[in-house]
């Protein structure tokens, strides 16, 4: 099984936090987006050329993290369980992690692409992405109160939030939400979590080295 991921993107990043949850073996394929030879070598592959991409080893592919975490789900029942059994549990899970991918992912994404220079968008998209991202850190902070995890226990909804935190804190900070920065301080010293950003960070650093001796 192989999956095809870019350390840097938040949803290749949610799905590794899955696989390391769940403990599943699987080739990873480090896809380079940022040349025009690493991009059409990717949409040989996937021609939407969009990162996740999970291969199973079979006559398929399995796009779209939402859906790489639930094959994961339906096919490993080893370690984490990411999306409880109960209906209305499932339900919660499913619901954090659509939100936490529209209105907490996206757009922090929007912010950043624009502090780094890699997309320009116009005045109206940006306030949406500030209010949305305030929105989704107050509701967040709201269920943290009581609780370690967004549903309780780990599962596929902290995988969608928690790769959003780190570049989250970078384009519209929550220091000002206690509850979230305890929980990202619990994230970290989560192994899956660890483990992805014992990756990426690095690449991160060098990177922003990069831009400023450019």
């Amino acid at each position: 099984m192989k999956l095809y991921y870019n350390p840097l993107s938040t949803y290749s990043q949610k799905v590794l936090i899955a696989l390391y949850e769940k403990q599943v073996d699987c080739e990873l394929v480090h896809v380079n987006l940022t040349t025009p030879e690493g991009r059409a070598e990717y949409e040989q592959v996937y021609p939407i050329g969009k990162v996740p991409l999970l291969n199973p080893g079979d006559d398929y592919m399995v796009p779209e993290s939402t859906i790489i975490i639930e094959y994961l789900e339906g096919h490993y029942p080893t370690g984490t369980r990411l999306i409880p059994e109960g209906v209305d549990a499932a339900r919660q899970v499913r619901f954090m992690d659509r939100m936490s991918d529209l209105y907490l992912n996206n757009p922090c994404a929007t912010l950043l692409f624009e502090r780094l220079g890699f997309s320009k968008h116009g005045e109206a998209e940006l306030a949406q992405a500030g209010k949305y991202l305030r929105i989704s850190y107050e509701q967040i902070d709201k269920r943290l109160a009581n609780q370690d995890w967004l549903c309780g226990e780990f599962s596929m909804a902290d995988c969608a939030a928690i790769p959003a935190f780190f570049y989250g804190q970078i384009v519209a900070s929550y220091a000002d939400y206690p509850n979230i920065v305890r929980y990202y301080e619990r994230a970290q010293q989560r192994p899956s979590y660890a483990r992805v950003r014992a990756e990426f960070v690095p690449i991160w650093d060098s990177m922003l080295s990069q831009r400023a001796q450019a």
